[in-house]
């Protein structure tokens, strides 16, 4: 047990994990099973550990992933604050320790929020990631005083062994996000270039002036330029327009 052990986690969660990188089909869901990974591994029998992993991506909002519902609930209160031990863990790459949050000074607000969820003692701690993305595993016990000793170093080296990981399933996510950009882009542009087309062939004007009549009709109809340019496809009667950038 986490209890008696300084142990790291063994060979076959890191695999589990890095199974999970390759066939997860997105972020979220890889950080859901490490929430559930994390709380079986550092839960005790009749001592139950919740666990929530807070994520901080460039121009995207916190995901925040949960071992199960009522993590999930606890979860949601790294929400309703903008200073709280996830976020100075995960910006400052520091373990953020409340042994009793019923004699907690340093968030008494959020002190206030977790223990009415009977929640009495709070760890977060930050994962190693790469650049400006930042993250932190929360663990919550209804014990005060729950996370210190052994518990707490077994609980670092468990983060410290589930980082890499996690750097693989962000950095996943990001090429896998530019892809659907880019692809999003080429469709769009194509669509746009059919429709200037068919408006040169019906008008006899230069590509230019094909375009300006589109643009036009967008902006008199307060619509997208790609949403006006499909309809204008659509209207040869032949159904929506498909490009080779279609799977």
């Amino acid at each position: 047990m986490a209890s008696e052990s300084t142990a790291k986690p063994d060979t076959s969660v890191t695999e589990h994990l890095h199974e999970l990188v390759l066939n997860s089909p997105d972020v979220e869901d890889f950080l859901n099973e490490l929430a559930r990974v994390s709380a079986r591994n550092l839960s005790e029998p009749g001592n139950e550990v919740l666990c929530s992993i807070a994520l901080l991506r460039r121009r995207k909002g916190a995901t925040i992933a949960s071992s199960g519902p009522e993590a999930q609930e606890i979860g949601r209160i790294e929400y309703q604050f903008s200073d709280t031990p996830s976020m100075a863990a995960s910006l400052e790459q520091v373990t953020i320790h409340l042994p009793d949050t019923a004699e907690e000074p340093r968030w008494p607000e959020y002190s206030e929020a977790v223990l009415a969820e009977k929640i009495r003692s709070v760890l977060a701690l930050p994962f190693q990631l790469e650049g400006e993305t930042k993250a932190a595993l929360l663990l919550y016990s209804r014990r005060p005083y729950r996370f210190e000793g052994r518990v707490l170093e077994f609980a670092q080296d468990f983060v410290s062994q589930t980082s890499l990981a996690l750097r693989l399933a962000v950095r996943f996510a990001h090429y896998s996000e530019t892809a659907a950009n880019l692809r999003a882009t080429l469709e769009s542009r194509t669509v746009i270039d059919m429709a200037v087309g068919i408006i040169m062939a019906q008008n006899r004007c230069s590509q230019d002036d094909a375009f300006n009549i589109l643009k036009a009709a967008s902006n008199t109809r307060n619509s997208k330029l790609h949403d006006v340019a499909a309809a204008v496809v659509n209207a040869l009667g032949k159904g929506p327009a498909r490009t080779h950038y279609d799977g």
